[in-house]
């Protein structure tokens, strides 16, 4: 039997609704006015005649102390950041998941829970011998530098362990009566059942690595490296030519930079449902 939908329950629905898309609206509609506006008013809630020379500015126009900045770079370089980091996050979280649910060897277990104690350790907290040792190596201002020590951490390797742990033996049996190696089983049978579970975490470490703010900061010095979150901040101080702040710009960038994440949830929205609720076999 189907319960009544109260009418209070809509309410909620649509005063949380507004309540969360309040900043995004607010953001939007703002950065199609011009600075002017914005200090003399305030935000706004309605469009302006702006927007075209508001983004394109952003997006094209050359700053920083090189002058050769732009939007459009910090905008790839954040996009090169965050798919790298949430394909190699796959790529080594199911290599050692699958090591460590398939292959048995002493001290598997203790294996384990020592790369799960990663968790207990982000990088904020191993920041700076993290950063020594990228420096020791010489790949600060670098996509290397950038992207690798995101990588460990456990979280991928934890779900996708308990992805393989939940796999019937049954298909293990059949792909040795088959002939299959080691390798073609996780080719040919663990990579396509995981393929839900791979686009759950790849929304998740692709989010992780878009907003990542401190790290950048300390890895770049050299422009041409910038993310998106690292140099809104620097390109806004060189952009402001009076005494009056570029508001719109920041907006725009702020908005620019909602945009990856979301598309990349929308997109994979059913799968990242599915991977974390359903064993998908």
């Amino acid at each position: 039997m189907m319960q009544r939908t109260k009418p209070l329950d809509h309410l909620i629905l649509i005063l949380g609704t507004l309540f969360l898309m309040a900043p995004v609206l607010m953001a939007l509609m703002s950065s199609t006015h011009s600075a002017v506006e914005i200090h003399s008013n305030g935000v706004y809630l309605t469009p302006g005649s702006d927007a075209l020379a508001t983004y394109t500015k952003v997006l094209t126009h050359r700053g920083g102390f090189t002058g050769d900045v732009t939007g459009l770079r910090m905008l790839t370089n954040s996009l090169i950041m965050g798919i790298a980091f949430a394909v190699g996050k796959i790529v080594l979280s199911m290599m050692a998941a699958y090591a460590l649910v398939y292959f048995r060897f002493r001290f598997a277990t203790l294996l384990f829970w020592m790369i799960f104690t990663t968790l207990l350790l982000p990088l904020e907290v191993r920041i700076m011998p993290s950063y020594q040792v990228m420096s020791t190596l010489g790949l600060l201002n670098s996509y290397t530098g950038l992207v690798v020590p995101l990588l460990a951490s456990a979280t991928g390797t934890f779900f996708f362990r308990q992805f393989f742990r939940s796999v019937p033996d049954e298909l293990l049996e059949a792909a040795r009566i088959d002939g299959a190696g080691p390798l073609k089983f996780f080719i040919d049978i663990l990579v396509p059942l995981s393929r839900t579970m791979m686009a759950a975490i790849f929304i998740i470490m692709f989010i992780y690595g878009w907003n990542q703010y401190l790290w950048p900061l300390l890895m770049t010095t050299d422009e041409s490296f910038y993310t998106l979150m690292r140099g809104i901040k620097s390109i806004l101080q060189v952009w402001i030519g009076s005494q009056i702040p570029d508001y719109n710009e920041a907006f725009a960038l702020a908005v620019l930079a909602m945009l990856p994440p979301v598309a990349v949830v929308v997109i994979f929205q059913r799968m990242f449902i599915k991977g974390l609720t359903e064993s998908d076999k």
